[in-house]
């Protein structure tokens, strides 16, 4: 996959990720408990590590290259 591709696709699993919690934060607390574990558990790691992803991914690239540079 090329690294625009990539990039795109990162960028939109991070936005679809960030609804939930958006979700979560504005709900009414008698809701909360019903997805907080989903949130908590899937969503918020799935959004910080696409986030780092879009942060330090160049050198993640780089790391596992076949030659590095």
């Amino acid at each position: 996959m090329k690294i625009p591709t990539t990039r795109t696709v990162v960028r939109c699993i991070h936005i679809i990720c960030s609804i939930p919690i958006a979700g979560y934060i504005y709900s009414p607390f008698e809701v909360i408990p019903d997805y907080a574990p989903l949130t908590r558990f899937v969503f918020v790691p799935v959004m910080v590590l696409s986030g780092l992803y879009m942060w330090k991914g160049h050198l993640l690239r780089r790391f596992f290259a076949r030659c590095p540079v």
